[in-house]
């Protein structure tokens, strides 16, 4: 895969590694503030039961809070890992799936 990216001028890796981060930090945001999936429910109220009354609590319930932290995060994974396959595999998949979740949204049928 080194190769493969080795050999593709660094300002389209850069920009192509750009929109994955921002979809997967999208992804990602919406899994922890807004998801049904039952790990990240539990996950939420564990949250809620530590925080509970103060102004932390509504880190894992408001998209705009929680983006500030997620998205330098992987991007700081990026950056240390100097775009590692595992960081392409991980944000890619995270990518995709919220892309095609966004499709299917709006996919009507009739």
């Amino acid at each position: 895969m080194t190769e493969l990216i080795a050999e593709i001028p660094a300002g389209v890796v850069l920009a192509v590694a750009v929109v994955v981060w921002i979809a997967s930090s999208a992804r990602l945001t919406r899994l922890f503030t807004q998801d049904t999936f039952p790990p990240v429910v539990w996950a939420r109220t564990k949250w809620d039961e530590y925080t509970e009354d103060t102004a932390w609590n509504t880190l894992f319930h408001c998209h705009w809070c929680l983006s500030v932290w997620v998205t330098p995060a992987v991007g700081a994974w990026g950056w240390l890992s100097n775009l590692h396959w595992t960081w392409w595999v991980f944000n890619l998949a995270l990518a995709a799936s919220y892309a095609s979740g966004m499709i299917v949204e709006r996919d009507e049928v009739g």
